[in-house]
């Protein structure tokens, strides 16, 4: 109300002032300060010219307006100059204070205006409805266009305030407007400010109206009127439905184009558009973690439950705007969870987390390419005798008007286990689903078939266990048109809805039609059939339904708004638990391991991939000198007993050099044609598998990290055991070591003695031995009795006893033949008899062996002492002479041929072994790798799992901060 000064005393001025001043305009703020500007002016004009001249406000306005601009001139003289000095102050004194009341009027008025146009937009913008959950509705740039507008260019093109104040009268009645407002907020269902839409779901119907309408219903009782009503009222649902529907294809079709465009505007969408792939890589990285501080996973996800062929899949499809999971009928085609990434993009396209293509969900070729490549992901994932695995399989999913959110599909809940599944499959899959439920942010979206006897669902008891409240629950009733079809009370169908026919609880109750159960259909004519169907269905026309509650359009909505509204209640305080446990695994380790970098399993894997890859070059490194040794050395351990055994004693026992020559010649071809080399190259393999191991070895002393050994371990059992030799090499080793062994002309003295020092090590090596056995089957002698307190057995005593007579046999026939005749036999077991010593011949004739191969190698030896001074007359082939030494020739032949073997051997390791078997050790460090299982088997430890924890929860942290960051910028 603009007031007025007290100036105004007459009663007809008061009057007018209450007039023309009681108005009180009901308009936006914007509009009303310059009306009540121009109205204030225009009433001080119109006041004056109203007011009775007898009023003293219109003489004292009267004469304000008829001031002189100058003061008049002062009459002549002193007194009265001073007088009219005087006169002249209070006169410019009252004008000021005049002046002064008018301004106080005048800015009292504005103020007055303005707090009442404040007051009445408030009592406007009370009265409209809140439409803020719809400004996705319009697009971005009338926003824009918005805040261009030149509101002081508008007001000024107003019209003349006489035109304005002729249709104040005409205003309608803003109570009614306000009326009429509320019942169109009932029509559409509008939510109140704050709430999503899954609440408003909850909420009951708003069948009370206005008092206007109460009394129109009131009145009329004519039921066919009512009947009418609602259909009008169903119209004006569908209608409304319909030009929601239309402007978001139109705002789809805008945000494409914005979405492709790399130009203006293109920047916050782009962290609309990253900010679902930064939380999916967060849920990623916890899938894999194990952690040992109680940090677990509470962020939030939308987990996908429900019974077997309950429709889960389709819902989910249905969401994604792409049919992309693999179908079939009855049968279970869920095996493992399947992580969907919800996100806008310009392109419709999926794309799996450990791959690099891009299935284009626009082409039937790649649709079924995706299909298959899913089944054969959770095919795979299964173990061996299972039916169902929990190894989750991660998916993003990518389209322009597909709302964000990250969704898990879990196998369908099952009552009975059938033939050719697991007989723990019913178990595994519970444990499964309660594993993603017990978070306790994740949204649970319960499907139920509505096409089955509610009592038959299983999945509705499991979620109520998990969730008694129904806080985070969300209940969707699919096949809605089955369901319409087969009961005949479609009563039973609010019951679900309104949370009435189950004890389960929920914070939403939605109904929706996923197609007509073939598996051609598209998306798109899924999407026609369902709102064909709830246009023309009863249960939304008779108010079974209401229009937020049907649909998957609507319910994609309020899961996406309630995963967000979850995510931004509990990421910051998940980000928190990360924080500390990070903080604790840090202090385990600066106080464990306060010296040591903290390296991770993989890095652990690069450090010892380098220290094998070392030592397999440092074999390259190793001397033909120290090979060639090497080589002849185990070659001749190898050989040396047949050469002993079947070749040299043999033919040394024939006591003739011609048929010695004969039968060394001829055992030497068999044994180079079949023996020979295989025993070459196994000694060769043998020596290059312990230069490998000893090389490994000397490495693991010099400060070598024994964390390591499994893995070298592991890596050089593989290596050698895909090594496999060059065979072709055989054939020309063949070659050699024949030629080596036929040649018999030794020309010089040096080599004449080394064969002769060759040959007596030998000897005396096996004399050795032979001493042994002996001994073994004597018994101790008679010091050995003595001193250590041993005795003979009765056997040891039949032994020493023989042995004793075959001695004394053999000093009377020193050259007697390697085996005793039948009579010699005899006669040694009558002398044995005659002292008592009852013996059999087997034990004699063993006896006797052991006994003249001591007495020939006695013999061999002193014979290869007197060879000595021989090679003069070989070097003559004196071949009648006293000094044969045929023996001496055969083992300089067999030195020979272990000295080029060796060589031989030699030039295939370093040339051709040694690198194929770097690049085996480097193909199994590749492989190992690769495998992960592997790895975590063989570098083990708390060290490695306190390093593998760190940098997990490090990598989490800083992507939940990164995260939590860019929530804030969209907000």
């Amino acid at each position: 109300m603009l007031r007025v000064g007290r100036a105004v005393s007459c009663v007809a001025c008061k009057n007018l002032v209450s007039k023309n001043m009681g108005v009180r305009f009901r308009m936006p703020l914007q509009k009303l300060h310059p009306l009540s500007r121009a109205i204030h002016h225009r009433y001080n004009a119109s006041a004056n010219a109203q007011r009775p001249p007898h009023c003293s406000a219109a003489r004292h306005f009267t004469s304000m307006s008829r001031l002189p601009m100058r003061p008049p001139k002062p009459p002549p003289g002193g007194h009265g100059g001073w007088r009219y000095q005087q006169h002249r102050n209070f006169w410019m004194l009252r004008l000021a204070s005049r002046l002064l009341k008018l301004r106080y009027i005048v800015l009292g008025s504005a103020v007055g205006g303005g707090y009442t146009a404040k007051k009445t937009y408030e009592e406007w913008k009370d009265m409209l409805p809140d439409m803020s959950a719809y400004n996705w509705v319009i697009p971005d740039f009338v926003w824009e266009l918005s805040d261009q507008i030149d509101l002081d260019k508008l007001t000024k093109i107003l019209p003349e305030l006489e035109e304005i104040a002729k249709l104040l009268p005409e205003l309608p009645d803003f109570d009614k407007i306000g009326e009429n407002f509320t019942f169109l907020k009932s029509i559409l269902s509008t939510e109140a400010p704050g709430d999503t839409p899954v609440k408003a779901a909850t909420e009951a119907p708003v069948t009370a109206t206005p008092e206007a309408s109460d009394k129109q219903f009131k009145k009329s009782s004519d039921k066919e009127k009512v009947d009418q009503l609602q259909e009008e009222l169903l119209r004006t649902q569908m209608k409304y439905q319909r030009m929601l529907e239309r402007l978001e294809k139109e705002n789809k079709d805008l945000r494409k184009v914005v979405l492709q465009k790399d130009e203006k505007g293109i920047h916050q969408r782009k962290i609309k558009k990253s900010l679902i792939d930064m939380y999916s890589e967060v849920l990623d990285i916890l899938s894999d973690f194990d952690s040992n501080y109680n940090t677990q996973d509470h962020l939030p996800r939308v987990v996908v439950v429900g019974d077997q062929s309950a429709g889960k899949t389709s819902v989910l499809e249905m969401i994604a705007q792409a049919r992309i999971f693999p179908r079939g009928s009855g049968e279970m085609m869920t095996r493992s969870p399947v992580k969907v990434t919800l996100s806008e993009g310009p392109h419709h396209v999926a794309m799996f987390k450990d791959s690099s293509r891009e299935f284009d969900l626009g082409k039937e070729e790649d649709l079924a390419a995706l299909r298959h490549e899913i089944e054969l992901r959770m095919r795979k994932s299964v173990k061996e005798g299972q039916t169902v695995s929990p190894e989750t399989i991660s998916l993003s999913v990518k389209g322009p008007g597909i709302q964000r959110m990250v969704l898990v599909d879990l196998p369908g809940v099952i009552s009975t286990v059938t033939a050719g599944m697991a007989a723990d499959t019913k178990e595994t899959i519970f444990s499964i689903s309660k594993n993603y439920m017990q978070n306790p942010n994740a949204i649970i979206l319960c499907i139920q078939d509505g096409s089955v006897d509610a009592e038959r669902s299983i999945v509705t008891d499991l979620v109520s266990q998990m969730d008694p409240q129904g806080k985070r629950t969300i209940f969707v009733l699919t096949k809605v048109d089955l369901a319409e079809k087969n009961l005949a009370s479609p009563n039973r169908i609010q019951q679900i809805v309104e949370g009435k026919l189950f004890p389960m609880k929920a914070l939403g109750y939605f109904a929706v039609v996923t197609g007509k159960g073939s598996a051609g259909e598209s998306i798109d004519s899924i999407k026609d059939y369902e709102e064909d169907f709830f246009q023309n269905s009863r249960l939304l026309r008779d108010g079974m339904l209401k229009a937020h509650q049907v649909t998957t359009k609507n319910l994609s909505l309020a899961v996406s708004d309630c995963f967000w509204k979850m995510v931004r209640e509990s990421v910051e305080q998940q980000a928190d638990a990360f924080k500390a446990s990070r903080f604790n695994l840090e202090t385990e380790w600066k106080n464990n391991y306060p010296r040591l970098r903290e390296l991770d399993r993989n890095e652990l894997f690069e450090k010892a991939k380098n220290e094998i890859l070392d030592e397999v070059i440092s074999l390259s490194q190793v001397t033909p000198k120290h090979w060639e040794a090497i080589l002849q050395k185990k070659l001749w351990e190898r050989v040396s007993t047949h050469v002993i055994e079947n070749i040299y004693l043999p033919a040394a026992q024939t006591m003739n050099s011609g048929t010695f020559n004969t039968t060394v010649d001829i055992k030497l071809k068999q044994w180079t044609d079949k023996q020979l080399p295989h025993k070459a190259l196994e000694v060769a393999w043998e020596t290059l598998q312990e230069e490998f191991a000893r090389f490994m070895a000397e490495y693991k002393g010099k400060d070598q990290d024994d964390i390591f050994d499994k893995l070298k371990e592991a890596v050089k059992d593989e290596s050698i055991k895909r090594h496999k030799w060059n065979e072709r090499a055989m054939d020309s080793l063949r070659v050699i070591q024949h030629n080596a062994l036929e040649d018999r002309s030794i020309t010089d003295k040096p080599q004449w003695d080394a064969a002769i020092q060759f040959m007596e090590e030998t000897l005396q090596a096996r004399l050795k031995d032979t001493d042994s056995v002996i001994n073994d089957m004597v018994g101790p002698d008679w010091k050995q009795r003595w001193m250590s307190w041993k005795n003979r057995s009765p056997e040891q005593h039949t032994r020493n006893e023989t042995r004793n007579e075959l001695e004394r046999l053999l000093k009377l026939h020193e050259d007697h033949t390697a085996y005793l005749a039948n009579d010699e036999v005899t006669t040694v077991r009558k002398n044995l008899e005659g002292r008592g010593v009852e013996v059999d011949p087997a034990l004699i004739k063993d006896t006797w062996h052991q006994l003249y191969r001591r007495h020939f190698l006695q013999k061999a030896l002193q014979h290869c002492n007197l060879c000595r001074r021989g090679f003069y007359y070989y070097q003559r082939h004196f071949v009648d002479s006293e000094l044969e030494c045929n023996d001496v020739v055969l083992f300089w032949r067999i030195q020979r041929m272990l000295l080029i073997t060796a060589n031989t051997l030699r030039q295939q390791l370093t040339n051709t072994e040694v690198r194929r078997l770097e690049k085996n050790v480097k193909e199994v460090l590749e492989d190992f790798g690769e495998d992960n299982e592997r790895k975590v088997h063989l570098i083990t430890g708390r060290r490695v799992q306190l390093a593998e924890d760190l940098k997990k929860v490090r990598e989490i942290q800083e992507k939940l901060e990164a995260f939590i960051e860019a929530l804030h910028k969209e907000k």
